[in-house]
């Protein structure tokens, strides 16, 4: 059934197709130069309320008038004209789909989430760093500036992450305002690579990173000053004889970490029975510091008084860990350490025996390298007993002597000067394979 309407404007029509009644605007499409008569094309509208659909007569009457002006207007192909316009819809609003999804990325991708991020990445590889990253994070960032911890990454500037380090510098945390710094750039610098790097995390590379206000960031002046103490012969004898004059419960690991270089705390701290080789007599740590992906394998020789230091520690042993004061069940814990060396520190000064002020543990690792220089020994020697300055190509790639005799004879000239035997090391020209000790 047709509806009629103008000559040449269209017309609706309803037709009845099984048990539905459909509604149609009928018209007619520009006649081709090489047809005899123009054709007909019925676009469809929607199926009339009366057999189900949701269309009344007068709504299909209304639809059909809307297209009838179009089509007198010149729209003469509608159907195309029509489909052209329900692309376009789909388009923008796909667009729109996309551009709300992007945003609502953005708004997830917080500051908090990217350190996040970054801190669970450390953990993922293994890095020693990694608690003191989250929790530095934690409190000079989440806790101090929870507004920004919220705020999306990519809408912070550098001005906004210096405020976080002014709080800290302004309360003379210096040192602790470098490191944050440090975290900051290298979670951004993290998030940007995420972007394009197939191996890092999924929580990375889901924040989409795309700038990086922290490289602005300029460095916090007065907190990379060097340390300076280094304990005299003196100094450091007496110091020998205070931690083995006391109970092997209070100063054994003192002994075993002055007897083993001065090794760095957080990795005896990890060393296990597994890592200790009672053939070789070498224990085997794990250095992760830096930008390495796998930690580097130190292998520290073990002379007899630091095994006997290593076994006091934990006489009935009830864990893996070595350096321990828990009986192994724990890896030494760092304050527990510095707690024990400065109360060792504080008899030694009520006793008039550090003339050169006083002293951590920090300072007995610089205090091995300045007397093994004194002794002779070569800098490439001392670099391989405290796993350092080992990031050169020549180090990397081409130096595979493994340095066990020489760091052997290192630590027992060390020991030598502590019990206050004589010891003559005569010094080394050019590279070194072993020392010469008489």
């Amino acid at each position: 059934m047709t509806d009629g309407g103008a000559r040449g404007g269209g017309t609706l029509y309803a037709r009845r197709e099984a048990d539905s009644v459909l509604f149609y605007f009928r018209y007619t499409l520009p006649k081709q130069d090489d047809a005899v008569h123009a054709k007909r094309d019925a676009y469809p509208l929607g199926e009339w309320e009366g057999s189900g659909g949701p269309l009344s007569l007068e709504a299909a009457r209304r639809r059909s008038q809307e297209l009838s002006a179009r089509y007198r207007a010149g729209a003469t192909d509608l159907r195309a004209v029509l489909e052209a316009e329900a692309r376009e819809e789909r388009r923008e609003r796909e667009a729109a789909a996309r551009a709300a999804e992007a945003e609502q990325e953005r708004r997830q991708a917080t500051l908090g989430a990217l350190l996040t991020a970054y801190a669970d990445a450390l953990e993922a590889r293994k890095k020693a760093s990694a608690a003191a990253v989250r929790a530095a994070i934690r409190r000079h960032v989440a806790e101090a500036w929870p507004k920004l911890w919220a705020t999306p990454a990519d809408d912070l500037t550098a001005d906004d992450l210096v405020a976080i380090l002014s709080r800290l510098t302004d309360a003379g945390k210096l040192r602790q305002a470098a490191k944050v710094r440090t975290y900051l750039q290298a979670a951004y610098n993290a998030g940007m690579r995420a972007r394009t790097t197939a191996s890092a995390t999924a929580a990375l590379r889901a924040l989409r990173i795309r700038t990086n206000p922290a490289r602005d960031l300029g460095t916090i002046e007065g907190a990379a000053q060097a340390g300076e103490r280094a304990l005299s012969v003196a100094e450091l004898r007496a110091y020998w004889q205070r931690i083995t004059a006391l109970p092997d419960r209070d100063a054994a690991c003192l002994r075993f970490h002055l007897l083993t270089g001065g090794q760095r705390v957080e990795q005896l701290s990890r060393a296990t029975v597994a890592d200790f080789d009672p053939e070789q007599s070498t224990l085997t740590l794990r250095d992760g510091k830096g930008r390495r992906s796998t930690p580097r394998l130190h292998v520290v020789p073990l002379i007899p008084a630091a095994v006997e230091a290593m076994h006091a520690m934990a006489p009935e042993r009830l864990g893996d860990y070595l350096f321990t004061a828990t009986a192994g069940t724990g890896g030494m814990v760092s304050s527990t350490l510095y707690g024990r060396c400065r109360a060792v520190m504080e008899a030694m000064r009520e006793a008039g025996e550090l003339p050169g002020g006083d002293f951590t543990v920090a300072d007995l690792r610089r205090t091995v390298e300045t007397r093994l220089a004194d002794l002779g020994i070569h800098s490439d020697v001392r670099a391989q007993l405290q796993s350092h300055g080992l990031g050169g190509v020549q180090s990397r790639h081409y130096d595979r002597h493994d340095y066990l005799q020489e760091k052997r004879a290192a630590l027992e000239a060390l020991y030598r000067l502590l019990v206050n035997e004589e010891s003559t090391v005569i010094p080394l020209r050019g590279k070194p394979r072993a020392a010469n000790l008489a």
